[in-house]
């Protein structure tokens, strides 16, 4: 197998050596901007702006206690779905390949259940609508991700991760300024984002090439491993938990500040009406650094053959980010804020997507895997309204900050346990 071209995922020894990205794997590296930026435009874009929005709309006094219960049911299917879809996908044999036909289904069922969430008219409903977009955009993302390790060698995933680490915040960020400029309209906002998640993610399963697999034996199915789906070893996986561990604590506060931003430019700042057409400044702000942490920490991982100092660091940064508006609780706080998240958050994007990579227990189950890992990122996203309405109801909008500060630091230790990758 050539190592300059070939998109399979390279054995123990290939990895070893020096890969060049040119041919498949280039056009394989290439496609990941669209297809990532159709995931992570809707985890901008929703729980960010258009959800809390829309719980406001339909009842202004009890929007806290009312966001905080939406997105925790949201938040508990998607910790269902994502690795049930990656152990479906990992045993399916399909002339288009495992992967391809769960990202274009579960994006189009999805773009279906955001128009239904546009249109609806109560609690209820936006919590059952939100509740499908999850189940239907998480069956995308559990196969979209195993991608990777299925056909990327781990010499170069520091590049790739970069790549989708960058594509990640750009879409977090475009999806909060689209957000942001469409909200006066909140189901076109909607129609708007289900048009483009299933354009973009089509056009990702289908340019990059799936193959045949029809031919491959299929891993034998039994309840006990559907039963052990969500559950992998600490004792014997410890490197797994630990970056399991690492992930989820480091979103958590991250997002617990991130997904709480028009409530506290609002009621926080100060701001009042302004904070929803001031917000996409703040998302902005971020953007440079971002495009800096990961151009340069993502390549240099690979050069340097290490991850775990990028990680801790880049989680450290993060915890320093949310000390600026917990003692400057001013719009300009915010925009430091967003610079340095930008920058520690983009650095980690970028790093701990090829970390996480190297520390999966079963080379046969990426899908499932990975949909496991994958909790520690999307259950962040959708369940960090519903701990910060909790902190806020208990503390105020100030109480944000130090347990976001605390949960990033923890998010820095809990990877230095990790054995098996520098």
């Amino acid at each position: 197998m050539s190592t300059t071209s070939s998109p399979q995922a390279a054995s123990d020894s290939e990895s070893a050596e020096r890969v060049r990205i040119r041919g498949p794997l280039r056009s394989l590296l290439l496609w990941f901007m669209p297809g990532t930026l159709g995931i992570f435009i809707l985890w901008g874009a929703i729980p960010t702006v258009l959800l809390p929005l829309q719980v406001e709309q339909l009842d202004p006094a009890n929007k806290v206690a009312n966001l905080a219960i939406v997105t925790t049911i949201g938040a508990l299917a998607a910790m269902i779905m994502q690795p049930v879809a990656g152990t479906i996908s990992d045993r399916t044999r399909t002339r288009f390949g495992s992967r391809a036909p769960y990202i274009v289904g579960g994006a189009l069922f999805g773009g279906a259940a955001l128009v239904a969430l546009g249109l609806s008219s109560s609690i209820l409903m936006v919590a059952l609508c939100w509740v499908l977009v999850q189940v239907s955009f998480n069956v995308v993302q559990g196969p979209f991700s195993a991608m990777l390790p299925d056909r990327v060698p781990e010499s170069v995933r520091g590049t790739f991760a970069a790549m989708i680490g960058a594509m990640t915040m750009v879409g977090s960020l475009g999806g909060v300024i689209l957000a942001s400029l469409l909200s006066a309209t909140i189901p076109g906002a909607y129609l708007v984002l289900a048009g483009t998640s299933l354009v973009l993610l089509t056009l990702f399963a289908v340019f990059t090439k799936p193959r045949d697999n029809r031919g491959e034996p299929r891993p034998p199915f039994r309840l006990a491993d559907a039963a052990r789906t969500f559950w992998v070893n600490p004792v014997a996986h410890p490197d797994f938990f630990w970056a399991f561990t690492g992930r989820l604590l480091l979103y958590t506060g991250y997002f617990l500040v991130v997904a709480y931003q028009l409530y506290l430019l609002q009621d926080y700042i100060g701001l009042g009406a302004d904070a929803v057409a001031l917000l996409p400044l703040v998302s902005a702000a971020a953007l440079p650094t971002l495009v800096l942490a990961v151009a340069v920490s993502g390549p240099w991982s690979d050069r340097v053959g290490r991850r775990k100092p990028f990680v801790v660091a880049s989680s450290l940064i993060v915890a320093l980010a949310q000390v600026v508006p917990w003692v400057w609780p001013t719009f300009e706080g915010m925009i430091v804020f967003a610079l340095l998240a930008g920058l520690g958050f983009g650095a980690f994007q970028a790093v701990d997507t090829a970390l996480v990579s190297q520390v999966l227990p079963d080379s046969h189950a990426h899908a499932k895997d990975l949909g496991v890992i994958n909790i520690a990122a999307t259950l962040p996203q959708t369940i960090a309204p519903a701990i910060a309405g909790l902190v806020v109801l208990a503390f105020g909008f100030v109480g944000l900050f130090p347990a976001a500060i605390v949960l990033s630091v923890l998010g820095a230790l809990a990877v230095l346990p990790i054995r098996s990758v520098r």
